[in-house]
C-alpha cells in the first residue's frame, strides 16, 4: 500500500478547503510486483467521505506500474499518464482537467513520464 497521511483532510461537518496541487504527499516506492519499469513512487491521502463515497488524492511519479482497478471516477489535477487497458487492447492518454471513469476489475498499466496527480471518488 502507498504512503498515506493520517486522517481525513476534509472531515464531515466542516467547511474547509485543501490546495490539491500544493499538498505535500509522503511518496513511497511502488511494490516490486506492481512495477514494470523505472523507479516509480506513489502516495495517497484521504480527503473525506460523503455517504458511502470516499474521496482522496493519489499521485504517481516516474515509471510504469500495473494495477487492477476499483470502481472510480477521477479528475487529473496535475501531470499526465498513458493508461493501457490490458484486457481491452487499448490505451487512454489523460492530462490536467480530464475526468475518467474506471471499472472495477479492469487490469491497467500506467505509464508516467514525470507525474500524475488525481482527485478520486470511489465507493467506501
Amino acid at each position: 500500500m502507498s504512503a498515506e497521511i493520517a486522517g481525513e483532510l476534509l472531515p464531515s461537518g466542516m467547511n474547509q478547503h485543501v490546495g490539491g496541487s500544493e499538498l505535500e504527499l509522503p511518496l513511497e516506492a511502488v511494490p516490486f510486483d506492481e512495477t514494470v519499469s523505472g523507479k516509480p513512487l506513489q502516495a495517497f491521502v484521504p480527503l473525506g467521505t460523503i455517504g458511502d463515497v470516499e474521496t482522496g488524492i493519489w499521485e504517481l511519479r516516474g515509471g510504469t506500474v500495473t494495477d487492477t482497478e476499483v470502481d472510480e471516477i477521477f479528475v487529473v489535477i496535475e501531470g499526465s499518464a498513458i493508461i493501457d487497458f490490458v484486457d481491452e487492447d487499448r490505451r487512454m492518454e489523460v492530462g490536467v482537467g480530464d475526468v475518467v471513469r474506471l471499472v472495477a476489475g479492469s487490469r491497467t498499466r500506467w505509464n508516467v513520464q514525470d507525474r500524475i496527480r488525481k482527485v478520486y471518488i470511489t465507493p467506501a
